[in-house]
């Protein structure tokens, strides 16, 4: 691999994640320069961020920006209109994997088993109950556990109903109900259309959520999960099936409830992220870590397949 080439990462931006996307760039940049790279620029993303990749002239961009609009096909499409190979899944994949009703109508016919779900407005959450208690509401595009709550009658986040703003859904406008699902958490993640392993989040209070996902020390991870192999290939299968059919490019990772009474039938995909995190504390560079791939080869490897597909293309 030519490791002259010019290489923006661009991070950061203006989403609710800006922080995580700093620290997952930072690592990037990091390792890449560690490994050789000469020619490494980090980019916190503004409004002009055209006008700066125009004065780099940029090989190849890592794309570690989270959430919106980095992750739902904004820049994927500038990118392509400028014509600048990135890492990560493209325009088509990223508006429809970052809105989770979008994303069921793709798998769902496939076979691919996710929770029923309502989409509602944020507005009606404080007059009613979309569906029977317990559930769960999220926004229905945004990533990283954004705004998840459990509704129980004495659930995190208490009673919604009668209040006017209160609540972690103040400030989206659709959100997604879904039944609530018992069990365990999981994810897998899939690099360039292989499923790395299995990992089981263990809040240490609470459920996982935002706080929970990116605080050291709140979450034990477990990798390999310690889950029967049916049901950690299952697993495994189902994620690489969403990548497949999402369309998904370089890294992606797919969350799961699974209900452990029930067997391979308790298995849920909730969600599919296409910029998954680069964080010390992020999944896919654990899962990597685990089948033998270092984090600065991860890196590399991400960068390789942007290249190469800009090539069939």
């Amino acid at each position: 691999m030519n490791r002259d080439l010019n290489v923006v990462v661009l991070m950061g931006g203006w989403s609710s994640e800006r922080e995580v996307s700093l620290t997952s760039g930072r690592g990037v940049a990091a390792a890449l320069r560690e490994r050789g790279w000469s020619n490494v620029t980090e980019v916190d993303m503004d409004r002009n961020v055209a006008q700066v990749l125009t004065g780099i002239r940029p090989d190849v961009v890592f794309n570690a920006l989270h959430g919106t609009p980095g992750e739902d096909g904004t820049v994927q499409g500038m990118l392509d209109l400028m014509q600048i190979p990135y890492t990560h899944s493209g325009l088509e994949t990223s508006v429809i994997a970052i809105d989770k009703e979008l994303t069921k109508m793709v798998l769902v016919p496939h076979g691919v088993r996710m929770p029923a779900g309502k989409v509602v407005t944020s507005e009606s959450l404080h007059r009613e109950d979309p569906i029977a208690r317990p559930y769960v509401v999220k926004p229905v595009n945004e990533g990283s556990s954004v705004g998840v709550a459990i509704v129980t009658a004495d659930g995190n986040y208490g009673n919604p109903i009668g209040r006017d703003v209160e609540g972690p859904w103040k400030h989206f406008d659709r959100l997604l109900a879904e039944p609530f699902i018992k069990g365990r958490e999981l994810t897998v993640a899939v690099l360039n259309d292989e499923p790395l392993a299995v990992t089981e989040l263990q809040p240490k209070a609470g459920f996982y959520d935002y706080d929970a996902k990116y605080t050291d020390g709140l979450t034990t991870h477990v990798c390999p999960a310690q889950v029967p192999d049916d049901i950690a290939k299952a697993m495994m299968d189902m994620a690489a099936e969403a990548h497949r059919l999402l369309g998904c490019r370089g890294a992606s990772r797919s969350d799961f409830r699974w209900d452990d009474e029930q067997g391979e039938a308790g298995i849920f995909l909730l969600e599919v992220n296409t910029q998954p995190g680069m964080t010390p504390l992020s999944l896919v560079p654990e899962q990597a870590k685990v089948r033998g791939i270092s984090y600065g080869e991860l890196v590399e490897r991400l960068i390789h397949e942007a290249l190469e597909r800009e090539k069939v293309t």
